[in-house]
């Protein structure tokens, strides 16, 4: 008999979601070989943004890393949590500008080499494999301009009987 459960079947994204994950582990492998703890990926950034910046709100952030407001929020919080940012009154009640602390600050020359590193090895890994990712990812986006996933997915969707 045959799973009505849609989830037992491989999710055709499964791989790739599990290599950024794993390549984001590697990044955070080599903060660690060099004692930089409680610092992700995810960070250097926004981290790099605010030091070449100064001060922005949580939305100026977002809007210059081109990033959603609720992924930037949550960004900041863990950078927060972490003494990397601190977080003053904006110029009105609703905001908050966000800058970095000393060790944030004191971090930003690492994570600049760093980001420079790993865009020297994504450039060697596209040139090593027959399809470069960064092609790939192009494609597809042209693909999706062409016709949106939402209309793709409305293509097969099957409403359930009702």
């Amino acid at each position: 008999m045959t799973s009505s459960d849609p989830t037992t079947v491989p999710d055709p994204w499964a791989s790739l979601h599990q290599l950024l994950t794993d390549l984001d582990a590697e990044i955070e492998e080599v903060y660690a070989a060099r004692g930089i703890q409680g610092v992700r990926p995810r960070f250097a950034y926004p981290l790099i943004r605010l030091a070449h910046t100064g001060p922005l709100t949580i939305r100026e952030l977002a809007r210059s890393l081109r990033r959603s407001h609720s992924a930037i929020s949550q960004t900041v919080a863990a950078l927060r949590t972490e003494g990397l940012v601190t977080s003053e009154p904006g110029p009105d009640a609703r905001t908050r500008r966000i800058d970095l602390t000393e060790r944030g600050r004191a971090l930003v020359p690492f994570l600049e080499a760093e980001w420079r590193a790993t865009h020297a090895a994504v450039a060697e890994l596209d040139a090593e494999v027959p399809h470069a990712l960064t092609a790939a990812v192009g494609e597809v986006r042209r693909a999706l301009e062409r016709r949106s996933m939402r209309q793709r997915i409305g293509d097969h969707l099957v409403e359930p009987p009702g």
